[in-house]
């Protein structure tokens, strides 16, 4: 395991940061030569530019498909017929006949940099563009994982790699077709490819960086390669689509007999471990099940909406225990405040009713809003990335997020309506600098490399565009 890189600062200070037990006032955040947290204390001097700044964890993007952010735009015009998330996903499919290992990169950087100035401080990438477009490997049978590690690697944030196991084009073991050939393993190469990937996230990243498996959904798996691919990865995350679309749920029941959220929790070891992207479709038993395992629900408010998928039952799901965190998915655009302002505006247009997620995850459901969401998503990011975070304390990583203090958004709020002033009278833009395990990735707004990262991005689209 390489040695982390020396973080940039030593000490972080506020003049408000969120602490496990709650606001505080004029805070040193110490941190270590290895990333973590070394120490915090209150009551400290302050730097004349620290005057106004307000520290808080930063989450992690559990869920992202970092090469669909050069499709953003690209599909909001309606064909012939209804539109839909299958239609969609037709278009993304022919996108992938063209994409570079290089283009690849360049995309999984600038989207990385960007989740960083948004305000994460990590991400869990669900990676499935394994092969070459008709599905022949590369020479290096993980040469695309080791282009997003190098993308991680050049922008500092926390990766969590989870190479994804895709062996049929739909329920039933139907056969790959089209672009789900560059997805396609079956468990054999995929253990192959994992190995391979685990070496070079060991080889080549800081030691906050893990691996997990990805089994992608009940419909490119089959229930025995599934169990035995589980059973043979003991430790560390399980992340799996489950229950995002009505067809989806439709054609799992008639082949397996049971909805995929049943299916899972009957027939695999859901706990902990786990994270179900999207469950945006379940029964009331579902819903009491899933938050009753421990698993986290990763929702991707913004592309759920964009792709017309529906809207999760957070309210429930959360009084009953659940753990939610927060990703991006498609990005088809990178915002923290406003995946969370979506989460809760759709609860709110579902029942007509305001401030419907309001309240203290670990008490009654009274309070605000905004800060709820924010601390039930540091939770859940934390625990589904397998990452030692989500908290200004002592032994955590630093994964940090400093806002302005002095923005007019927040202008008349008092601490405890911070967060809240973010999320709903603000946006991504309050965010000034991020720490991810004490790499001072973000500063005064900007990533520290946003014009070579931009450009290279940028002449990857321009080739891209002409090739399709």
């Amino acid at each position: 395991m390489p040695a982390d890189p020396a973080t940039e600062t030593r000490s972080i200070f506020a003049r408000h940061a969120l602490l496990p037990d709650g606001w505080a006032e004029n805070v040193r955040i110490d941190v270590g030569e290895d990333g973590t947290i070394a120490g915090v204390a209150t009551g400290q001097s302050l730097r004349r530019s620290d005057a106004a700044r307000i520290v808080l964890p930063a989450p992690g993007n559990l869920h992202s498909h970092s090469f669909q952010r050069a499709m953003a735009g690209m599909t909001e015009r309606r064909a012939a017929g209804r539109d839909s998330f299958w239609t969609w996903r037709e278009l993304m499919y022919r996108f992938l006949d063209v994409l570079t290992p290089d283009q690849l990169e360049a995309i999984a950087a600038f989207t990385f940099m960007e989740m960083l100035e948004a305000g994460y401080a990590a991400v869990g990438e669900f990676h499935y563009v394994h092969h070459q477009p008709g599905g022949t490997p590369y020479d290096a049978l993980a040469e695309t994982s080791e282009r997003m590690m190098a993308a991680a690697g050049a922008t500092g944030i926390g990766l969590t790699h989870l190479p994804v196991l895709y062996s049929y084009g739909g329920a039933g073991k139907q056969d790959l077709k089209g672009g789900q050939l560059r997805f396609g393993c079956d468990p054999e190469r995929f253990e192959k490819l994992f190995e391979a990937a685990r070496k070079t996230l060991e080889r080549s990243l800081p030691a906050d960086a893990r691996i997990g498996i990805a089994p992608h959904s009940l419909r490119a798996t089959e229930p025995e390669a599934l169990k035995a691919i589980v059973a043979a990865h003991s430790a560390g995350p399980v992340h799996m689509h489950a229950a995002e679309q009505t067809l989806e749920i439709e054609e799992v029941e008639a082949w397996l007999g049971a909805r995929p959220i049943d299916w899972i929790a009957s027939n695999l070891p859901l706990d902990e471990r786990w994270c179900l992207i999207h469950s945006t479709h379940m029964t009331e038993a579902e819903t009491l099940t899933l938050a009753g395992s421990g698993a986290v629900a990763g929702l991707c408010p913004i592309t759920e909406s964009n792709l017309g998928d529906g809207i999760f039952n957070a309210e429930a799901y959360l009084d009953a225990g659940g753990q939610i965190g927060i990703g991006s998915d498609s990005n088809i655009r990178i915002a923290l405040s406003e995946e969370l302002r979506t989460l809760e505006y759709s609860q709110r247009l579902r029942d007509r009713a305001r401030n419907v997620l309001a309240g203290d995850p670990k008490g009654p459901a009274e309070g605000a809003t905004g800060q709820r969401l924010y601390l039930s998503a540091l939770a859940g990011s934390a625990r589904a990335l397998d990452r030692k975070a989500g908290a200004i304390e002592a032994g955590r990583l630093a994964d940090l997020v400093a806002i302005d203090g002095d923005a007019i958004a927040l202008a008349a709020l008092t601490p405890s309506q911070f967060i809240d002033g973010w999320v709903f009278a603000g946006d991504d833009r309050l965010v000034t600098d991020v720490w991810a395990a004490g790499r001072h990735c973000v500063e005064n707004g900007q990533h520290k490399d946003h014009a070579a990262i931009t450009a290279r991005y940028r002449a990857a689209i321009e080739s891209l565009v002409a090739r399709i």
